[in-house]
C-alpha cells in the first residue's frame, strides 16, 4: 500500500526537498503552499495517511493548519508532523496540545523523515 501524505510549507525549496525525499521512498505526495492551501488540497485527495506542516506561512500558520484538520470529523486521526526551524519548547507544547503528532527540526535528515513518517502512518514495509 502506498502512503499519501499531504506536505506543507510556504518555501519551493523545502516542498521540493519533502517531494523528493518521500517520492524516492515511495510515498505519494500531495504538497500545499501554506494552511488555506492544504485545506483545498486535502478536498481533493484520498484522505492522507500523514500531514506534514511548517509553522510559520501566510495566510494560516501550522497551528491554524493543525486547528482546521482536527475540527474535521474524517481527519481527527490523521497523524501530523510539524516540519519547522522552530525549535523552542513553547512552540512544540503548543503544538502537541492543537493536535500535533510529532515534530521535526529543519534542516531534516531524509531517512529518519521517512522512518518518522512510516511510524506514525503505522506502517512498516516498503
Amino acid at each position: 500500500m502506498t502512503l499519501q501524505v499531504l506536505a506543507v510549507d510556504d518555501s519551493r525549496t523545502m516542498r521540493d526537498m519533502v517531494r523528493l525525499t518521500l517520492t524516492n521512498a515511495g510515498i505519494a505526495t500531495h504538497l500545499a503552499d501554506d494552511g488555506v492551501h492544504a485545506l483545498e488540497v486535502l478536498d481533493g485527495m484520498p484522505t492522507p495517511d500523514a500531514i506534514i506542516t511548517d509553522i510559520n506561512m501566510p495566510r494560516m500558520d501550522g497551528f491554524g493548519l493543525i486547528d482546521a484538520v482536527r475540527a474535521r470529523t474524517d481527519c481527527r486521526a490523521i497523524p501530523i508532523l510539524v516540519l519547522t526551524t522552530e525549535s523552542a519548547d513553547d512552540m512544540k507544547t503548543r503544538a502537541r496540545q492543537a493536535g500535533a503528532t510529532g515534530w521535526i527540526v529543519k534542516p531534516f535528515d531524509p531517512q529518519k523523515l521517512v522512518k518518522a513518517l512510516k511510524m506514525v502512518a503505522g506502517t512498516s514495509n516498503g
